[in-house]
């Protein structure tokens, strides 16, 4: 009885002292991470370019700054001939702890349209376009 007590004292506390490396758990493949934001969900229009949407989102930041007059910005791209504007359309407002604002835009090139949305930007982040819809009564051009 004695000895089976002893060899049951030592099984379970052998287990303590078991290591498995960390290597022998890990997956071959990276795992992706929220470090690296993905591309926009929303998508202010198909037609712009990545060059077109650099200018058009510098231009986005300036109109839509809280701290900023709210008064319409435009932008353009003379290698496209694409161009356009931001409107602010209301205050500045909290949600989900982001600082978001409405706008109107106007976009023009090879086609137009006219939209309105919203944006949103994390305290010191990038604004990021959280919807986007033609303009109401307008119709695409």
């Amino acid at each position: 009885m004695k000895i089976l007590a002893a060899g049951l004292i030592a099984l379970s506390t052998s287990a303590c002292s078991f290591s498995l490396g960390l290597s022998a758990l890990e997956d071959e493949e990276p795992k992706a991470t929220g470090a690296i934001a993905a591309k926009a969900a929303v998508a202010l229009s198909p037609d712009l370019d990545e060059e077109d949407w650099r200018r058009a989102k510098a231009a986005l930041a300036v109109a839509l700054d809280p701290q900023g007059p709210g008064t319409q910005v435009s932008w353009d791209n003379p290698s496209t001939s694409r161009k356009g504007t931001f409107t602010p359309t209301g205050a500045p407002f909290v949600k989900n702890d982001e600082i978001c604002r409405a706008f109107s835009a106007s976009l023009s090139g090879p086609s137009s349209s006219a939209l309105q949305g919203t944006a949103c930007r994390p305290s010191g982040g990038e604004w990021a376009l959280k919807e986007v819809k033609p303009l109401k009564g307008s119709a695409k051009v």
